[in-house]
């Protein structure tokens, strides 16, 4: 699945648009490297993202097109929080 559809599906971003952005701007790694919107996420791989003054790291535990809103958190971990520093 395509990592700005994840961001929005997961809701870790609510807009997809914006979720495309920050992409663009080189603030989300996966596994070290750093990612485009199209880049591909699949179970296992750990996002870092960069949110204003902190970075959040993410373990991806499932891929799934549709999903609830209540369910939406079930599709990764929160491994860390930090403030940048």
């Amino acid at each position: 699945m395509r990592l700005d559809k994840f961001l929005k599906v997961s809701r870790i971003i609510k807009r997809r648009t914006l979720a495309k952005e920050v992409c663009e701007q080189g603030r989300i790694t996966i596994n070290d490297q750093v990612a485009k919107a199209g880049s591909n996420v699949k179970p296992g791989d750990i996002l870092v993202i960069r949110f204003g003054q902190k970075l959040v790291t993410v373990e991806v535990n499932d891929v799934k097109d549709v999903v609830r809103k209540e369910q939406a958190g079930m599709l990764y971990t929160i491994v860390k929080e930090e403030p940048v520093s």
